[in-house]
């Protein structure tokens, strides 16, 4: 009898080790390895389907520049802000992983698409991988997403997974979720590293040779990550992750990786009892509660998420501790960020926190990763601190320089824009530079104050 050979697999980056180890050396985490068995070549190979994934029997060529590109190969959600995200669509043939925390609503969205899609008269087969087609059932019901070209199976086996795609040769394919598929010729239990990667990597050829556009649905961990090994998110062609707060409704679908658009693009939905409705515009949804502006502590800021503008407000907290570490507490922008702008504060305005405890929010559950937040961060902060108020139709722009200067942001022509269109008629921003985008900026009808240090721009803001 041969000698059965393993391998140690960690279960978060896919770090491949001959024996166990207590931490990992590639990600840091501990604990994370599972044993797997190590196959020959000859029983990977499948012979369940007639379908001949990945074959190379036969090769062909094509100069690039004859290669021609349908216009109309994009497949509509039947959603605006799915759209958004998309790059304007479902590109055929394209493999998208969704992911998000449970009860999210993943499924619920998915769902929702495929009724828009199945109305365009395409096939669907959705794979129900952990729950029945009787659960499914139901929540179709509930969205009203009954349709003749819905399919619905439930299975966990790859293969017969495969046997079900070239029976029924469907145009959209769902798999939810890809953690529950596993495939027989792989010994490692369902969800392992090395199931995900290998059952991932066989949709990937199907979606791509067979041309049907397929959606897998991911989990993720505690720590927000999606599970399975880091080269599931290079393998497929979207990744998005579907955000939202435990105990409000607003969801945001996020995307993070986009081969076919604009990475970090947002669509905004609410979660009611007939599904996820879109909202059209999110930074009316983001200031439905413009009188809280009116006390301190509260600023408006202009950030962009990919090509959106989005309005949000940042509140900020500051109160006296007696303890002798005063805690610094961020959600919505990099902590680092914040101790940045608090010694800027301190060391350019004079403003000593070193006593007290400082607690940022940017309202909304969006994260702000540019720098153009700095000076709505900064102004309520001081205001906090010196319990004053900015005028409510002022809306701030500007990143901060360690030496207190305001440096100029991008798109500031959009960004003030929406702003307009929002009600606001104040706006501080960095000093502008090139006269073609000043001369088309004091078109808008805002009104502008240009400044270019943290002081200028306290002077202007804050109401005396």
């Amino acid at each position: 009898m041969a000698k059965v050979k393993s391998k140690w697999v960690c279960q978060n980056c896919g770090y491949e080790t001959a024996s166990y180890l207590g931490k990992c050396p590639d990600c840091g985490r501990f604990s994370t390895f599972v044993e797997e068995i190590i196959q020959e070549k000859s029983e990977v190979k499948s012979k369940n389907s007639s379908m001949n994934i990945g074959s190379t029997e036969t090769f062909s060529y094509t100069k690039i520049n004859e290669v021609k590109v349908d216009t109309s190969i994009r497949i509509t959600s039947g959603m605006e802000e799915f759209d958004r995200v998309l790059g304007g669509g479902f590109v055929e043939g394209s493999l998208c992983l969704l992911a998000g925390d449970p009860g999210i609503g993943k499924s619920t969205l998915i769902l929702q698409t495929a009724k828009n899609i199945a109305s365009q008269n395409k096939k669907i087969l959705y794979i129900c991988a952990e729950e029945s087609t009787s659960q499914v059932k139901l929540r179709a019901e509930r969205l009203n997403a009954n349709s003749e070209n819905i399919y619905v199976t439930q299975q966990n086996c790859l293969e017969e997974i495969i046997k079900q795609i070239e029976n029924l040769k469907p145009e959209f394919l769902v798999v939810d979720s890809i953690q529950s598929v596993f495939s027989a010729q792989i010994l490692s239990s369902t969800g392992s590293v090395s199931q995900i990667r290998e059952c991932t990597n066989i949709l990937m050829r199907i979606a791509k040779q067979f041309n049907v556009t397929t959606v897998i649905i991911g989990h993720v961990t505690k720590e927000g990550n999606i599970a399975g090994p880091k080269v599931l998110e290079h393998m497929v062609d979207c990744v998005l992750n579907f955000e939202g707060e435990k105990y409000k409704t607003t969801r945001i679908l996020r995307g993070i990786k986009n081969r076919f658009g604009a990475v970090s693009e947002v669509g905004v939905f609410n979660m009611e009892d007939i599904g996820l409705v879109e909202i059209k515009n999110p930074s009316e949804l983001f200031l439905s509660d413009r009188e809280n502006l009116t006390t301190s502590g509260s600023t408006v800021i202009a950030t962009l998420e990919g090509t959106r503008c989005l309005l949000l407000e940042v509140q900020a907290l500051t109160g006296s501790t007696p303890y002798p570490n005063p805690r610094r507490v961020a959600r919505g922008i990099e902590y680092d960020r914040l101790l940045q702008i608090l010694a800027v504060l301190e060391k350019r305005v004079g403003l000593n926190l070193s006593k007290s405890d400082v607690y940022i929010n940017v309202i909304g559950g969006i994260d702000i990763v540019e720098p153009a937040a700095d000076l709505g961060v900064a102004l309520a902060v001081l205001t906090s601190a010196r319990d004053t108020v900015i005028n409510k139709d002022t809306v701030c722009l500007g990143e901060i320089g360690l030496n207190g200067e305001i440096r100029s942001v991008d798109n500031l022509e959009a960004r003030l824009k929406e702003a307009y269109k929002l009600g606001f008629i104040r706006a501080v921003v960095p000093k502008i530079n090139n006269k073609t985008i000043k001369e088309r900026i004091l078109k808008i009808g805002i009104q502008i104050f240009e400044v270019s240090k943290i002081s200028d721009a306290i002077k202007i803001a804050i109401l005396n």
